[in-house]
């Protein structure tokens, strides 16, 4: 059972105004003193008043995440899932609530600026930034800090943001590929005015280049990151009279469409033919256990929800002049899904 500060105080025979300094850092609390009293919140399950937080501070202790409910790309996924935890394990540590708000595409700006004036949040975590982001001009001029999960090429004001280096994991999955002698790889892309995506295309391009090797429009594919979107493209790719020997992936959730439709061909994946796909280390669709199941380029998108929410709590405290940003490097991780390319 969690106790209240009252509660606390009481047991460690100190006032309450010495225990909450004590919790929340303030340098006139001795050391010995600031070890007892954490020891103790620990040991009592000590439970915060959010709200009394909140008056003494100013803020809201809140952070709001805004989702667009679209037709063509939904948010709400394994991979939001996962950086909903990450990103909530950083607020729980902070004393913050979350505050989801789901959205129609065209009501986007107006669910903003209503959270503006409403003032129940203290900053913003921004989802799925495609390459022209109207989000990033409209919270600068608002006002509110905020954090980019991902990048938007075409930004125009500085902004912070936590991305992977989606245009070097593809880089180097790719030229893995042509090192096992693949010609004619397939890229199974998600929608590609999604920021990541077009960064995704553009490694994979760059490597087909260096390596010599010709990209064939028809080996290219921008949709949904779905698992039927996967089987199918794949399914029509193996029946063709040229197929590809390889693929390379941006999901593992439409990779394992790819690999139902290798099997469905009658042919062996790793050996016929050879995948390559993002992994973002998903707590609940794990890529295997001691030997990865596809090699993968591997980031974890809960590292990155806790990230971000620790850059904007940062940012909140802190008030940096100039936006911080963080890029987090994929590792290139060898599964049972490539080999060399079939002679």
């Amino acid at each position: 059972m969690a106790v209240n500060l009252k509660q606390l105080s009481e047991h460690l025979k100190l006032s309450q105004t010495t225990v909450s300094r004590a919790l929340n850092g303030y340098p006139e609390v001795n050391e010995e003193t600031r070890k007892r009293v954490q020891a103790a919140a620990k040991a009592m399950n000590y439970s915060p008043n959010i709200r009394a937080k909140g008056l003494a501070t100013g803020r809201a202790m809140a952070i709001g995440h805004v989702i667009p409910v679209s037709n063509k790309h939904e948010m709400v996924n394994p991979v939001f899932g996962d950086f909903i935890a990450g990103a909530g394990e950083a607020y729980s540590q902070a004393g913050y609530e979350m505050v989801l708000t789901l959205v129609a595409d065209d009501n986007e700006e107006r669910a903003y600026r209503k959270i503006k004036a409403k003032g129940n949040v203290d900053g913003l975590i921004v989802h799925g930034p495609r390459m022209i982001e109207p989000r990033i001009p409209l919270l600068t001029d608002l006002e509110i800090p905020f954090v980019v999960h991902g990048r938007a090429s075409q930004a125009d004001t500085g902004y912070a943001w936590v991305d992977i280096n989606n245009k070097r994991a593809f880089q180097r999955a790719t030229a893995y590929l042509a090192d096992l002698g693949h010609r004619r790889i397939a890229l199974i892309n998600g929608l590609e005015d999604m920021d990541f995506a077009y960064r995704r295309r553009a490694g994979y391009t760059d490597a087909m280049a260096k390596a010599g090797l010709e990209v064939d429009p028809a080996l290219l594919f921008s949709e949904e990151m779905t698992e039927i979107y996967g089987y199918r493209t794949a399914q029509d790719l193996l029946a063709r009279d040229n197929p590809p020997t390889a693929f390379l992936v941006s999901s593992m959730i439409t990779a394992i469409g790819v690999r139902r439709a290798i099997d469905a061909a009658g042919l062996k994946m790793g050996r016929d033919v050879s995948i390559i796909t993002h992994d973002d280390d998903l707590s609940y669709l794990q890529n295997g256990d001691s030997v990865p199941i596809f090699t993968a380029t591997r980031s974890s998108v809960r590292e990155a929800g806790y990230l971000s929410a620790k850059m904007l709590l940062g940012m909140i405290d802190q008030k940096p002049e100039t936006p911080p940003t963080r890029m987090l490097e994929a590792e290139l991780i060898i599964g049972d899904s490539t080999g060399r390319a079939p002679s």
